[in-house]
């Protein structure tokens, strides 16, 4: 039996309940892990309120690192391999979990379970974003609000390396260091007015190619108003809410934007594509152009805590539950 976590309805912090679980053994192309970290990201909460209906009662928990246990038949992993996950399905919040094996990711000497559990996921999703959606270049800027979240220090860092200038948001001044010593060239409180006058004045009226922006509600016309002509807005994440309903014409009038709602599954949707952008996050890590913040370990008992805080903003960096 091993010790997991179900959401039996939406809700709040309190729906997260545990239950014992028998997993038995994996199946053809499946393996059992056991986890040793285990990954806390803002997607989780969608998945708890209900923002991102699942089919109830479910486990919950994208993310995490571990120790191959067992493995079906037809599977390229053998137990003892150490592995972490994060587009595998659901169910990371539990002390082990039987996923597909293609969807294990192995892990280089030199990355930890902890550390893996912390960067794979949003590393990933830096990874599509910066690469693939909009592929940013040495000398372009940009936007990013929310900064100094386990996303927003890894964007800030990779961005930087590959000489963009990034202007980040946070909610306090110590967040707005932290993202200023994690590859932010200028960073503004959230309460500060004038952003777009802000970024007008560093762009040299020319405002920005892109926006890259994880917050939604709080943050979506203030954005878009960042933007040059033809510039594109990339609404990744809804930590503040869903944008309102939008009328296009919005678009034209601040000169024929572009505008993508691109989500991970999307960019990791086959084997290679999932081993490719890990690889790309964890050679960063190894080579040290990206260095992890864990910044939270909570005990996986005390999972109502981690998400009351990551909701109510007193996290930075990356959280991770340690069954």
């Amino acid at each position: 039996m091993v010790n997991t976590v179900q959401i039996k309805k939406v809700g709040g912090p309190e729906v997260l309940t545990f239950v014992d679980c028998e997993l038995g053994e994996p199946g053809p192309g499946m393996a059992r892990v056991a986890n040793r970290a285990i990954g806390l990201n803002y997607i989780d909460t969608y998945h708890r309120s209900g923002l991102y209906p699942l089919p109830l009662p479910t486990g919950i928990g994208l993310e995490g690192a571990g120790v191959v246990e067992a493995v079906g038949e037809g599977v390229d992993l053998s137990v003892g391999d150490r592995v972490a996950y994060c587009a595998a399905g659901f169910g990371a919040y539990s002390e082990a979990v039987i996923l597909p094996a293609e969807r294990l990711v192995p892990l280089p000497e030199g990355i930890d379970f902890d550390t893996a559990a912390a960067v794979l996921l949003k590393g990933a999703t830096v990874e599509y974003l910066l690469q693939r959606t909009f592929p940013l270049e040495a000398g372009q800027q940009t936007l990013f609000p929310a900064a100094a979240g386990g996303v927003g220090l890894i964007f800030g860092q990779w961005a930087s390396a590959l000489g963009a200038e990034v202007i980040g948001t946070v909610s306090s001044e110590a967040k707005r260091e932290l993202a200023l010593e994690n590859g932010y060239a200028h960073c503004f409180l959230n309460d500060e007015p004038g952003l777009v006058a802000k970024v007008r004045e560093i762009t040299d009226e020319k405002m920005l190619p892109v926006v890259y922006d994880g917050v939604g509600a709080a943050t979506f016309t203030q954005s878009l108003d960042c933007l040059a002509p033809r510039g594109l807005m990339v609404s990744f994440g809804n930590a503040s809410g869903s944008p309102p309903p939008f009328d296009l014409q919005q678009l034209a009038a601040r000169g024929s934007l572009f505008i993508t709602r691109p989500t991970l599954m999307s960019y990791v949707a086959t084997k290679e594509e999932m081993r490719d952008s890990a690889a790309a996050v964890f050679d960063r890590v190894l080579d040290g152009r990206v260095k992890v913040t864990i910044a939270q370990r909570y005990p996986l008992a005390e999972v109502q805590r981690a998400h009351a805080e990551l909701e109510a903003r007193r996290t930075v960096g990356s959280s991770l539950l340690i069954p």
